[in-house]
């Protein structure tokens, strides 16, 4: 089956990577991908902000825009899975080309722009979900809207009855004007109007908040104070970087984010630097494409992890190797427990 893999990775890595990204997609939906569902094991185990997971391995946002693919991704591997970016109204977001690979560097650089089907179609295809499986929906805002907040809120009470979860994400660099809610009074008042709908829910369901991975430590810190006030659930740490420092290739200058092996370091410093300054859950992303990245972004502080760029280069088949990688690492080390191992490292990151 990996060799296969390998062969149909090789052949989409020849065309242009967001065509060749919808033709994974309509493979997964063909029955062409990883079908034995999640490994797990006691140490594996674990529970995120109240959500009961088989193993810590995400599927980060981004990878099924319109959650047009839940029931093959359920069964490939992962532990959770998260959709969308979903924005009240469909959108084309910015021109294409805008998703470019950087293979020398295990990496790529997307400017996407939030485009996706809106949240209506993606609700109803939320509502038709596996219900065995862990999924949340990540919450976007229309790049012309005259009310970015608002439109958060918007889609959580318009899809939150669907999912188990739901991250507000004012990280992307891509839609103009969104990282400036990550400052405080702006994000303070627009997680007051998220929890304000997510208390109206008949079952309210957690709230995360993904952040850059490009603030200052005074800039952390003050987020880390806005979450814990607002009652948010947890933190993701972090989205992608606008940092370029050492890429290779023809694309290394393109503008967008930055995603894939260059941001591991960077990306866990944040997030190590977060876990000192809160005790809410904090799910690590930023280049985890091996079982000891993964390890480290757990002892660096997550409590658990996500993936996407590995994808590109390693194929699904990487979740079940990661999950089987992790719990090696674990045993090894003598750790009963995934939540044992948390933060047991955090110190060489900060």
């Amino acid at each position: 089956m990996k060799t296969l893999e390998q062969i149909g990775l090789k052949a989409l890595r020849r065309i242009d990577p967001e065509t060749a990204h919808g033709l994974a997609l309509k493979a997964l939906r063909a029955g062409l991908g990883p079908t034995a569902g999640p490994f797990t094991s006691p140490r594996l185990r674990c529970d995120l902000a109240g959500l009961s997971l088989p193993n810590p391995i995400g599927l980060a946002a981004g990878f099924d825009k319109n959650a047009t693919a839940l029931a093959p991704l359920s069964r490939s591997g992962f532990g959770f899975l998260e959709v969308g970016a979903a924005t009240p109204r469909p959108q084309e977001g910015n021109p294409k080309p805008r998703l470019f690979r950087l293979a020398q560097d295990r990496a790529a650089i997307n400017r996407f722009g939030f485009n996706n089907q809106g949240m209506h179609p993606i609700a109803g295809r939320l509502a038709q979900r596996p219900k065995d499986a862990v999924i949340g929906l990540n919450l976007g805002a229309n790049k012309d809207s005259t009310d970015k907040a608002a439109d958060f809120a918007t889609v959580l009470a318009h899809c939150g009855a669907y999912v188990d979860f739901a991250t507000v994400n004012v990280s992307s660099p891509n839609t103009e004007k969104l990282r400036d809610l990550q400052g405080k009074a702006a994000l303070s008042a627009l997680l007051a109007g998220v929890m304000e709908t997510r208390a109206q829910m008949d079952h309210p369901i957690p709230v995360f908040l993904k952040i850059a991975p490009d603030l200052t430590t005074d800039e952390i810190a003050e987020i880390a104070e806005v979450a814990q006030i607002a009652g948010i659930s947890g933190i993701i740490a972090t989205n992608t970087t606008l940092e370029r420092i050492g890429l290779h290739g023809p694309h290394a200058g393109e503008t967008g984010g930055l995603s894939g092996q260059p941001l591991f370091e960077k990306s866990t410093r944040v997030m190590a630097q977060l876990a000192g300054l809160t005790n809410l859950p904090i799910i690590g992303v930023g280049g985890v494409s091996s079982a000891d990245q993964a390890y480290q972004k757990i002892r660096a502080g997550a409590c658990a992890v996500q993936l996407y760029t590995a994808l590109v280069y390693g194929g699904l088949s990487l979740v079940d190797d990661i999950a089987r990688g992790l719990d090696a690492l674990l045993k090894r080390d003598g750790f009963a427990t995934l939540a044992d191992a948390v933060g047991s490292g955090r110190a060489d990151w900060v």
